[in-house]
């Protein structure tokens, strides 16, 4: 079986992601799964089979096969979530997540659905397992990772960081400094030249559309702040990456 997430799919895909916000109340079974991932336990993967094989996962459509895809849908958003709450990256949980539904949609069998489900629990547990558990932030600062992520195609500043987040400018700066080591505007930048980074390595996406999906002013500007980041132009990134 072919597996749906490869970091180069996960990588092109980044920029794309936007969370489903699917919610399924989940069984006993279901939610030691949950706790076994969190703990980067591979024994969530005999948990999520157990589940399987009893059946538990509840009724969503009259249709078996429809059914499972819902019931796996709603999975691979609580397994991310889990994922997330303990530290995982959220846009590779996200996109994760997306390719993972987007590889069962295209499935014409259970048996396929549910050997994907297992898969994906093994992914989500291994990415925990292999995270830096020292690194611990603020249920604020995780919400300003995610706006920011979210909203990376579009101007952002200190300040509507901070307003999402809904604390003072100042607090927020000191507070997010404190966990992350950087300030916002230069996080927002690091963010934004990660996923150029991304796109230059695994798509064919022109420059100057690259510095329009990432809110730069002109792409003379991405050029200019991409060069000064990393030592080189974009073309010359892409020519570096595609020869590795």
């Amino acid at each position: 079986m072919s597996r749906p997430v490869t970091e180069r799919n996960l990588r092109y895909q980044e920029y794309l992601q936007r969370e489903a916000g699917i919610h399924h109340q989940s069984t006993e079974d279901d939610l030691r799964t949950f706790e076994y991932l969190k703990a980067g336990d591979l024994r969530s993967v005999k948990a999520m089979n157990d589940a399987i094989n009893a059946n538990l996962g509840g009724k969503t459509s009259k249709d078996p096969l429809r059914n499972a895809k819902y019931l796996f849908v709603a999975t691979a958003t609580l397994a991310g979530r889990a994922a997330m709450s303990v530290g995982m990256d959220s846009e590779r949980s996200n996109t994760a997540s997306d390719l993972f539904i987007q590889a069962v949609d295209e499935m014409t069998s259970i048996d396929q659905i549910n050997e994907m489900a297992v898969e994906m629990i093994r992914f989500y547990t291994l990415e925990v397992a292999a995270l830096d558990k020292t690194k611990v932030y603020s249920r604020n600062v995780v919400r300003a990772f995610d706006y920011i992520y979210n909203h990376l195609h579009e101007p952002i500043t200190a300040q509507d960081v901070s307003d999402h987040v809904g604390v003072s400018r100042a607090y927020f700066s000191t507070l997010f400094k404190q966990e992350t080591g950087m300030g916002i505007a230069s996080y927002i930048r690091k963010k934004r030249m990660e996923a150029a980074c991304n796109m230059l390595r695994y798509s064919d996406i022109p420059y100057a559309e690259i510095a329009q999906i990432l809110a730069f002013s002109s792409q003379s500007h991405f050029i200019q702040v991409f060069k000064a980041d990393t030592g080189m132009t974009p073309h010359e990134y892409r020519n570096s990456a595609s020869a590795e």
